[in-house]
């Protein structure tokens, strides 16, 4: 039994090409969010099993990748196109040559993997809900149906979603959201680019079915509400040599920290911590674990609001005007 199960649906194979001084330097591995997730969680100290379905001669491939990494597989086999990208990175920016999200995941298929997630989650008692590239791979509904069953089964969900995804988990139920605040605007889930406004936001989310919503702000603190109330993480700013990945590093963070008992306030800054060395790498889903629990260190909460301690907390005027600017916070270390 792994500490954490991931439910990735469709993971793919990636290729990479990079500079090298005799020629080029073609990199293989797994891919896709939930495989990046679950990278930076081993490298943390929690053990994974992935469900998925694998596809084809990628899939085959995708297992062995896989498996040598370390991760328990539960996969259901089909054939067809897996999911897959080739990258030529040797400009210094990505540049894709060819990509594909794979053949959609069948009725049958879906009912097996659903069977398998479910099965995985409930042993683990912790689940990460990650999507797959291509927005046809399955319904959205799979998402509010397997939060609903892990949550009545006593398994915490933690998720990383947006659109139709993330509505579909929220009507679930689920016990953290992570999103950022680039994914609400363009899901309309938020207007405007101010911090209240923001919270205010993640307010309307927890009422919707989160007991929890952390919001990652690009290079801006991110915020967590929670019932306890509102809280300003600040990670260390470094150099960016490659962003993408970030917010999945932070994700597994969150989740390796749940899984080795911790409280979520305490794991959200090894997550700010992961993800911020996560920029520093062109690897996605890694670093170095001592790296990461020195800048721990360096990572910042300060309380902006107070909750009930029930439901969604209230947000007075003063709250936000607090987080707005610098004036008279109340400090506290929440690591």
């Amino acid at each position: 039994m792994s500490d954490v199960t991931i439910f990735a649906p469709s993971p793919a194979l990636t290729v990479t090409i990079e500079d090298h001084e005799a020629g080029p330097d073609i990199h293989v591995h797994a891919g896709g969010q939930g495989v990046w997730q679950a990278r930076m969680m081993r490298r943390l100290g929690a053990s994974v099993t992935l469900c998925c379905v694998l596809t084809g001669e990628i899939g085959r491939v995708v297992r062995d990748l896989l498996e040598n990494e370390g991760f328990t597989v539960a996969a259901v086999e089909r054939s067809g196109r897996g999911a897959s990208y080739v990258h030529d990175r040797r400009g210094g920016e990505r540049l894709p040559v060819a990509e594909t999200a794979g053949d959609a995941i069948g009725r049958h298929e879906l009912d097996e993997l659903y069977g398998i997630a479910l099965r995985e989650g409930l042993d683990s008692g912790l689940v990460s809900l990650s999507g797959p590239d291509g927005d046809g791979t399955l319904p959205a509904d799979t998402y509010r149906r397997l939060a609903a069953d892990l949550r009545e089964g006593g398994a915490r969900v933690v998720v990383d979603l947006s659109g139709e995804r993330l509505l579909a988990a929220l009507e679930g139920g689920v016990d953290v959201l992570k999103v950022s605040d680039e994914e609400l605007r363009d899901d309309e889930l938020l207007d405007g680019d101010e911090p209240e406004a923001v919270l205010e936001a993640m307010a309307r989310l927890r009422a919707r079915g989160a007991g929890a919503v952390v919001v990652t702000r690009a290079s801006e603190p991110l915020l967590l509400l929670d019932a306890e109330g509102a809280v300003e993480i600040s990670p260390p700013r470094l150099e960016a040599a490659d962003t993408r990945g970030a917010g999945d590093s932070l994700t597994a963070g969150l989740c390796a920290g749940l899984a080795l008992g911790e409280s979520l306030r305490d794991a959200v800054t090894l997550g700010a911590a992961a993800g911020a060395l996560n920029v520093t790498r062109h690897g996605l889903g890694t670093g170095e674990t001592g790296t990461i629990e020195r800048l721990r260190e360096a990572v910042r909460a300060r309380t902006l609001s107070r909750g009930d301690g029930a439901a969604t907390p209230h947000l007075s005027p003063g709250d936000l005007a607090a987080l707005a600017s610098d004036t008279n916070p109340t400090e506290r270390d929440d690591r």
